[in-house]
């Protein structure tokens, strides 16, 4: 995204304690017999990295709405249900910016996923396979906290 394009937009908040704009976005752990829906970002920011199938909240639309709309947009898949798990500031400071990110965990509909949108490619992975991709940090640690949640079974 371009520095231009981060305008006080919808979505965008500006934080008054402190100077940095806050970002509301959304990111969704799918997980179906033991694998993680995961995308490979082909913009910014993250781009080339993967992460959970995400990105921000539109004007007026809940976090549940964002989360079904963007695994729709990224993936083709259709939500079924989502829970929220936690909220992680990822601080973009170069930019003087801070994305307030809700992590949820979603079910999906069974299907093969279509890379779509910003998405250079939409698959199932292993936590094992996972370990091996170049992936953001907080898609890592809950790929990890779900995992240790079930050590004796599939995640999923």
């Amino acid at each position: 995204m371009l520095a231009a394009e981060l305008a006080i937009k919808p979505g965008y908040a500006r934080c008054h304690s402190m100077k940095s704009e806050e970002i509301h976005a959304v990111s969704a752990a799918v997980v179906q017999n033991g694998r993680f829906l995961l995308v490979r970002r082909g913009r910014p920011p993250a781009e080339g990295l993967y992460a959970f199938p995400g990105g921000r909240l539109e004007e007026g639309e809940t976090h549940e709405e964002a989360v079904a709309r963007e695994i729709m947009e990224e993936t083709g898949l259709t939500v079924l249900s989502a829970a929220f798990l936690r909220e992680i500031r990822l601080p973009v400071e170069e930019r003087d910016m801070v994305f307030l990110l809700s992590v949820y965990r979603a079910e999906a509909a069974a299907g093969e996923p279509v890379a779509g949108d910003d998405a250079a490619e939409a698959a199932w992975f292993t936590p094992d396979e996972i370990r091996q991709l170049p992936i953001t940090q907080s898609t890592l640690a809950i790929v990890e906290e779900l995992s240790a949640a079930w050590p004796n079974r599939k995640v999923g």
